[in-house]
């Protein structure tokens, strides 16, 4: 089932999310639902938050959306080794008509749990490393419209509150 999407400023996007205690059958449907709300958003990535859920759940497809041949799905993911920096131009399912060049880890290793809960550990670089900060930052309250610059960000508040109106 495709979910609604938040969208910033919406508060539950600025909060740190809570970690997944165990993997239960309403999570894996959750899984389900946010693969295709993130293939039918035209996206590479997805982060509970984005769906009205805080808890510390990823998905990401860096081939997505149109040939979809490596999701990978990760609890409580989080970055144990980074190196190098490197300039992203990002937009966000979150931050409709928003893109802003953001400053990243060239290379991150992420460790967490699979939807079999299972350890995982990827160790990447190039677009991979890129989407995997940019939904681990959404577990942690920030997204780009929050990285980019005072008056980029007031701008674009200005847009997002008329949206919602």
């Amino acid at each position: 089932m495709k979910l609604d999407i938040c969208t910033w400023p919406d508060d539950i996007l600025a909060g740190k999310a809570e970690p997944v205690a165990e993997v239960t059958p309403e999570l894996r449907q959750l899984i389900e639902d946010m693969i295709e709300t993130m293939y039918e958003g035209d996206g590479v990535g997805l982060a509970a938050p984005q769906v009205g859920r805080s808890i510390r759940l990823i998905c990401v497809d860096q081939t997505g959306p149109k040939l979809r041949g490596d999701l990978r799905v990760l609890i409580n993911p989080e970055i144990v080794e980074c190196e190098g920096e490197v300039e992203s131009e990002e937009g966000c399912l979150s931050c409709p008509e928003f893109t802003g060049t953001v400053l990243r880890k060239e290379r991150v290793k992420v460790t967490g749990m699979g939807p079999d809960g299972k350890p995982v550990c990827i160790d990447t670089d190039g677009f991979l490393a890129i989407v995997l900060q940019h939904e681990i930052d959404h577990l942690d309250g920030i997204t780009i419209a929050d990285r980019a610059g005072r008056l980029k960000r007031a701008m674009y508040r200005k847009k997002a509150v008329k949206w919602k109106a």
